[in-house]
């Protein structure tokens, strides 16, 4: 082995020892571990960050991607977990890939149910009474709120943090989304339909908001050309009919402004503050 290559495997050990271990200002640390498996599939992987004094943990934020319930991945958020790793220093944070939908499976209820395994596994790993908030965008967004209101049996969910995620898919605004034939024909799989709902209504999450549902922060662009702002309204009404505490806000830019720095700011302050109302 030559000296360069001596050189290259001693600095990736050394980077793989010393990643371990996420340090931020102020003393914040987490530790990492990546691509942890929760399911079978090469697509069930996660990054989970913990604070070191796990003791702490009271709340676990479980980040879910957009991309369409077709593509995407976990490392799309990496850099905005980290900015919430720096608000919520006690909580720890599951940013997760999910099965991803196309020709040969269908996006639910696989993707639904992988929000259900990695709850399943972190139950097992953080003290019992943790609570679980689901952040998502775009498709991660719609996941986080299909699941809070119409799979969390176990009422494990606290709160919902929804950035610009279609919460009604039979809205007319909405079918003007580029893609929507793919809604109606591969995200929900037929079989999996009840309650005589056709498919867009039974993946809608505003068809299952009840009295019971989690507390619900939403963020929207103004002018975003995907989500139209028909879907804050929408979402909006269903929340205040059944009386759930909920907020909702406007950005200024389209479908992926969220991202930027002076308003991914703004919606982490806003996260923080309506999360502090709710304890």
């Amino acid at each position: 082995m030559n000296k360069f290559a001596v050189l290259l495997l001693l600095t990736i050990t050394l980077f793989s020892c010393t990643e371990k271990i996420i340090k931020f200002e102020k003393g914040i640390s987490f530790e990492q571990q990546i691509n942890i498996s929760y399911g079978d599939d090469a697509e069930q992987k996660m990054d989970l960050y913990i604070p070191e004094k796990r003791d702490s943990v009271k709340t676990v934020f479980i980040i879910i991607h957009g991309g369409g319930w077709k593509a995407g991945k976990k490392s799309d958020l990496t850099y905005f977990t980290t900015q919430l790793m720096k608000k919520f220093p006690q909580s720890a944070f599951a940013n997760m890939n999910y099965r991803l939908a196309d020709k040969t499976q269908y996006g639910l209820p696989n993707q639904t149910e992988d929000i259900r395994k990695v709850i399943d596994y972190l139950v097992g790993i953080v003290p019992v009474k943790t609570k679980f908030i689901l952040l998502g965008n775009s498709a991660g967004g719609h996941l986080s709120m299909l699941y809070s209101y119409r799979f969390d049996k176990a009422e494990r969910i606290e709160a919902v943090v929804n950035i610009v995620g279609p919460s009604d898919l039979s809205d007319p605004n909405f079918k003007n989304y580029s893609d929507y034939s793919f809604v109606e024909s591969r995200l929900v799989n037929p079989s999996f339909v009840t309650n005589d709902l056709n498919k867009e209504k039974f993946a809608s999450p505003v068809e299952w908001i009840t009295e019971k549902s989690p507390p619900t922060i939403s963020f929207y662009g103004n002018n975003d050309l995907v989500i139209p702002l028909s879907q804050k309204k929408i979402l909006d009404s269903a929340l205040n009919k059944n009386k759930i505490l909920n907020e909702s806000y406007e950005f200024p830019g389209g479908h992926l402004d969220w991202e930027k720095d002076k308003n991914s700011t703004f919606l982490i302050d806003k996260i923080d503050a309506f999360l502090k109302s709710i304890k």
